[in-house]
């Protein structure tokens, strides 16, 4: 047995986590189709969503605010094209399983272009050539064929999710270039991906920790509503809820950072 895998899937729950932090702004609740928000395990939830928080304020958010106060942006943009890209084979395979053919095909160059012409993800050189980055996941992948969304959960470490999306951990961690490497090269990337990413969020969640009265409850419609806009690929169906993803919904990482534009 690896000894590396577990410590692997704390340092990518980690991540996952400060991505759901800054799930956008909700205006009205996410239902299921009795009307009912499908959150059956608010109280555990809760003390997750407590543990997470305490994690971020005391020791990731600033380690972040300090990372964008000494690293130039475009340090910081590369770094993020990089693990767009190393991840960006989960992303494909989704496409193919959802039968997408034609967007899995350009996404397969563009994980080609990038990691060949854009120096290993650095430079994302893809978009610049007319072709724009996909958001496919096992969650996505699931939901067309037909399995139901089940209860909302907050893990602990791993953040936001439900039922449904649990099993793209799996497929993320096995088709993440980075899960084979070394500890010695693993860790460090590892981290410098969690506050990269963080990084990019601070506007975010200063915004969600000013609006929300209820952070727990923000956080949740949103990230029901994001996976929802994914799922129907940008155009989800209105009824129940506001359709709050207008703009541009850029994929970046395993569950995306929502831009308005």
């Amino acid at each position: 047995m690896d000894t590396n895998k577990p410590r692997i899937i704390i340092c990518r729950g980690l991540l996952l986590s400060i991505l759901g932090l800054a799930a956008g702004c909700a205006t009205a609740p996410t239902e299921n189709g009795n009307g009912v928000t499908p959150d059956p395990l608010e109280t555990p939830n809760r003390v997750a969503y407590d543990f997470n928080e305490t994690l971020d304020k005391h020791l990731i958010r600033p380690v972040a605010e300090t990372y964008v106060d000494i690293t130039p942006e475009p340090v910081r943009k590369g770094v993020t094209n990089f693990f767009n890209n190393i991840t960006y084979l989960n992303v494909i395979l989704n496409t193919f399983l959802q039968g997408k053919f034609d967007q899995a095909i350009a996404g397969s160059l563009r994980f080609l272009y990038n990691s060949t012409f854009g120096l290993g993800g650095l430079y994302d050189i893809s978009t610049e050539w007319g072709v724009p980055a996909g958001n496919e996941d096992f969650g996505q992948t699931l939901a067309v064929w037909g399995f139901d969304q089940g209860a909302y959960l907050y893990i602990p470490l791993l953040g936001p999710n439900t039922v449904r999306n649990t099993p793209d951990y799996a497929t993320s961690i096995l088709l993440n270039p980075l899960t084979y490497v070394t500890g010695a090269v693993l860790f460090p990337l590892t981290a410098a991906n969690i506050i990269n990413t963080r990084a990019n969020l601070l506007d975010e969640t200063r915004i969600r920790d000013e609006a929300a009265v209820d952070p727990y409850t923000f956080t949740r419609e949103a990230y029901l509503q994001q996976r929802n806009y994914h799922i129907h690929d940008g155009n989800p169906p209105v009824e129940g809820y506001d359709n709050i993803f207008e703009g541009d919904f850029s994929a970046e990482g395993d569950e995306g950072v929502l831009v308005i534009e």
